[in-house]
């Protein structure tokens, strides 16, 4: 009796195995049921991959939601830099809405999926004091559940000790209506005291509500900014190894060679896991240098050597800090190997782990489910290259993109069309900026 499958791929080249011989992947409902040389059976959907790459599909381990597609409103940022956004963004607030957050998110999320995205953690401005922006990312996480996966982070935009009468209880209401994480920025904070204090409420609060934390910490290119050191040793006393992310730690570019030797090990016995911002941080960072400038990225390769886990985040998709991207992870990692020089030829083949197997461990929810094996979920990414060093040379959106055994991405259309399956039906998604055209320069 010939076996029938709900998909079959054909051709596949799968990453991890030998690249000098192809294989056929079933899948069966919500998982992948089998991997041959040659599987005879057949399927209700037949893909053939010709020799391309599959890989498990990737993580944004570092967004926001609240503030995507913003750019432009209420104006553009035209110095490029942090403090604007962030000022452009105290004005921007003041209008939000659930649906308004909701309606970006849609298309947000559609341009990840499309480029082969399944995971974002995203940030929800707690320093808003109506928490728009929680209630409406965790209404976006609810609608879109079966389309992506969403985390929601309670993120101290303003800081937490810099109004102690009020951030600190809008963190507990943020958890309150459905944040998963605990979030903190102590660098954003008045004094070294307060970001200490900071660091620790958001422990207290996490052990309190059992959430993993991901904060902000040494966003800056400031080298005596070592905030991380003191998250490092929270995650020691409260036991939360494995269950703590930093995101950006940019001024670990500008830490001497001596704090450095003393600060690693910490980090790797602490299990916290590093999240640069590559595209975002290239951009914002330096700006106080003249020439030469500094990278302003946390050093990836430094921390691998050290054995401490690194994973990518997208950060922005034109908002009031970043006026490009289209949620690609894969124009992440390609910023992120240039810059930290990680173009060696065995680096070319470990660099994807950084959006997916690093990002899958640092989002531990169903991390034992993931990867392209028997018996696993069936997330897949069918990618546009025969190796890893085509994907990172050729670059654009994979040929399609399965989730839990659903064709979600069809992007083999005419024109580079890009196509995803969203609330059962087959659409087009714009990635143009059509806005642009009224801009008068």
């Amino acid at each position: 009796m010939v076996e029938k499958y709900d998909i079959v791929i054909r051709n596949a080249r799968i990453r991890g195995r030998p690249y000098d011989k192809t294989f056929d992947i079933a899948i069966e409902g919500d998982r992948i049921a089998k991997i041959a040389d040659k599987i005879e059976g057949h399927g209700g959907t037949e893909i053939d991959a010709k020799g391309r790459l599959v890989s498990p599909p990737f993580f944004d381990m570092h967004f926001h939601l609240d503030s995507v597609l913003t750019v432009g409103d209420p104006r553009f940022n035209e110095s490029g830099t942090l403090w604007e956004g962030i000022e452009i963004w105290a004005e921007r607030k003041k209008k939000l809405s659930v649906d308004d957050i909701v309606s970006r998110v849609e298309l947000a999320v559609k341009y990840h999926v499309a480029y082969g995205t399944l995971w974002i953690r995203t940030h929800a401005d707690t320093t808003e004091k109506t928490l728009t922006t929680v209630k409406g990312l965790v209404k976006a996480r609810e609608l879109f559940k079966d389309f992506i996966d969403i985390q929601v982070t309670a993120f101290p935009q303003d800081g937490i000790m810099t109004e102690p009468d009020e951030h600190p209880e809008l963190m507990r209401k943020a958890l309150e209506l459905g944040a998963d994480n605990v979030g903190m920025i102590p660098h954003n904070e008045y004094t070294r005291e307060d970001a200490v204090e900071s660091i620790k409420f958001a422990f207290e609060l996490a052990k309190e509500y059992n959430k993993d934390i991901d904060g902000h910490v040494d966003e800056t290119d400031d080298p005596i900014s070592r905030n991380l050191e003191v998250v490092a040793k929270y995650t020691l006393r409260y036991g939360w190894q494995g269950r703590v992310a930093a995101g950006h730690v940019t001024a670990s570019h500008s830490w001497d060679a001596a704090y450095r030797y003393r600060i690693l090990p910490l980090i790797r016995k602490a299990g916290i896991t590093i999240v640069p911002n590559p595209l975002i941080n290239i951009h914002l960072q330096g700006r106080f240098d003249f020439y030469p400038k500094r990278r302003g990225m946390a050093p990836i390769s430094l921390y691998l050597k050290n054995g401490i886990n690194v994973a990518l985040g997208h950060d922005c998709i034109m908002d009031p800090w970043y006026p490009l991207g289209v949620g690609d992870m894969l124009q992440v990692l390609f910023m992120a190997i240039h810059v930290d020089q990680m173009l060696g030829w065995t680096d070319l083949f470990k660099a994807l782990d950084l959006i997916t197997y690093n990002a899958a461990k640092a989002w531990r929810k169903g991390y034992e489910d993931y990867g392209v094996e028997e018996g696993k979920k069936a997330n897949l990414v069918i990618l546009n290259g025969l190796t890893d060093v085509d994907v990172l040379r050729i670059m654009g959106p994979p040929l399609y993109v399965i989730r839990n055994g659903t064709l979600v991405a069809d992007n083999t259309g005419p024109e580079r069309e890009l196509k995803v399956f969203f609330k059962g039906k087959w659409e087009v998604v714009n990635p143009y900026y059509e806005k642009a055209i009224e801009t008068k320069i």
